[in-house]
């Protein structure tokens, strides 16, 4: 089985994924998926993402997938409820890695910003694809299909990523991750 590094952070208020504080994860190596906040917050929905979501986290705590703690999943994280802070506190550290959003991915979020790919007021959503795509992720993770996994601003994200220098990435639901 291959390994797998994986990045969390949460975008506003999560509930795993999209409802109170959504959460993106990505990947670090080769086939290996990003998670947002959603992801997490997910688990705890009123809808189907927690059964959805379940094969994706049972392959991190299995130890088939590493995730990658990011900055701004630090930052979405502080406001989110304490049962999705419990959640994320379970990871075991043996499956975490961090990055850290630099002055290159927040320069990119802004870009993403400018063209229009997503309002300023979800520039935190813009940062999610951007340090994803700086890391030169494989795959970002999220349940968010509003400003993250959305075939026109995926389109737009990997146009834009292509035209400076950037791999185009991967963005799926975490029932998607293989």
């Amino acid at each position: 089985m291959t390994l797998r590094n994986v990045t969390i952070w949460t975008t506003g208020v999560m509930v795993v994924v999209m409802i109170a504080v959504p959460v993106v994860l990505f990947v670090i190596l080769a086939e290996v998926p990003e998670v947002n906040a959603a992801v997490i917050s997910g688990m705890f929905d009123r809808n189907d993402h927690p059964v959805k979501a379940q094969p994706f986290w049972d392959a991190v705590f299995d130890k088939k997938i590493r995730v990658v703690l990011s900055s701004v999943l630090d930052d979405e994280i502080e406001v989110a409820p304490q049962y999705v802070r419990a959640f994320l506190a379970k990871i075991p550290a043996s499956q975490i890695e961090r990055i850290v959003s630099t002055d290159e991915s927040n320069r990119l979020a802004a870009v993403y910003v400018a063209a229009r790919t997503v309002s300023p007021k979800h520039l935190t959503d813009s940062k999610h694809v951007a340090l994803a795509s700086v890391a030169r992720a494989d795959v970002l993770v999220s349940w968010n299909c509003r400003h993250i996994v959305n075939e026109n601003r995926i389109d737009i994200y990997n146009d834009l990523n292509e035209a400076l220098g950037y791999p185009r990435i991967t963005i799926q639901t975490p029932d998607n991750v293989n």
